[in-house]
C-alpha cells in the first residue's frame, strides 16, 4: 500500500463505541468521522481523539458515507460502522487485495467487501441475517458475487465517486454493489468478524422495524 488510507466512519450517537474503534485503527489509517446529527457528544469526542470530523445534516447512512468520500483525500478509502461491531485491524489485509500496480494482476480487486461472520451471541439478530441473505441472493442472480451487503469495504476513492451512487439512505451499500457489478468491477469478498455492538442497539439490525426500514430502502434500489 502506498500512502495513507482514509477510513470513513458514519456516526449517529456512537460516543461509547468510538474511542475503541479509533484506538484500533492501524498506523497510516486516518479517521474521518461523519457526524449525522448526534446528540451524545460524538463529534466532540472524535475531535478530542484526533479524528477529522465532518458534519452531514441530512440524515441517512448514504448521505454520511458520501460526505466522507467528498472530504477524503487519500487514494484508497475504507468504510466501516463506528459501533464497535467491526475490527479496523482487519483493514490492512483488505487493502492489500486491491491492485497495487498496473497492469492489474490476477489477484487484483476493485472492491474488497467484508462478509460478516458472527463472533459472539447477539451479534447479528435473525431478522437482520434473513434480510441480508435474501438481498445477497438477489445480487448473485445479477452476477454480483457477494454473500453480504458489505458494511465494511475498501476501494479507490475516485472510482467510488465515479460510480455515481445516488441513494442517501440505507440502500447506499446495495446500490454501490449493483453499480460496481454493472461496471465490471472485480469484487473480492473476505470474512470479517462481526461482534456485538458497543453500547445501545443498532439503528438498523437492532429491531425488526429498523430492518424493515433498511429493506424498504434496498427494495427501492433493486426496483
Amino acid at each position: 500500500m502506498r500512502g495513507p488510507v482514509d477510513v470513513i466512519l458514519p456516526c449517529l450517537d456512537e460516543v461509547e463505541a468510538l474511542p475503541g474503534v479509533l484506538a484500533a485503527l492501524p498506523p497510516g489509517y486516518r479517521a474521518i468521522v461523519v457526524d449525522n446529527g448526534s446528540v451524545d457528544g460524538t463529534p466532540q469526542k472524535a475531535l478530542e481523539l484526533g479524528a477529522t470530523v465532518v458534519h452531514e445534516p441530512r440524515r441517512g447512512y448514504g448521505a454520511a458515507v458520501h460526505a466522507g468520500l467528498v472530504a477524503a483525500a487519500a487514494e484508497i478509502v475504507a468504510v466501516l460502522d463506528a459501533d464497535g461491531s467491526l475490527d479496523p485491524r482487519e483493514l490492512p489485509g483488505m487493502v492489500a487485495l486491491l491492485a497495487a500496480a498496473r497492469p492489474p494482476t490476477s489477484s487484483a480487486a476493485d472492491l474488497v467487501a467484508g462478509r460478516r461472520v458472527p463472533a459472539g451471541r447477539g451479534a447479528w439478530p435473525w431478522h437482520a441475517r434473513a434480510g441480508n441473505a435474501v438481498i445477497a441472493g438477489l445480487l448473485r442472480r445479477r452476477g454480483v458475487p457477494v454473500h453480504d451487503i458489505a458494511p465494511m469495504r475498501v476501494a479507490r476513492r475516485r472510482a467510488l465517486l465515479d460510480l455515481g451512487v445516488t441513494d442517501r439512505g440505507f440502500g447506499y451499500p446495495l446500490e454501490l454493489l449493483v453499480r460496481a457489478g454493472a461496471a465490471g468491477w472485480r469484487i473480492v469478498e473476505v470474512d470479517v468478524a462481526y461482534r456485538p455492538r458497543t453500547g445501545g442497539r443498532s439503528k438498523v439490525s437492532g429491531s425488526v422495524r429498523g430492518t424493515v426500514r433498511a429493506a424498504r430502502d434496498m427494495a427501492g434500489v433493486l426496483r
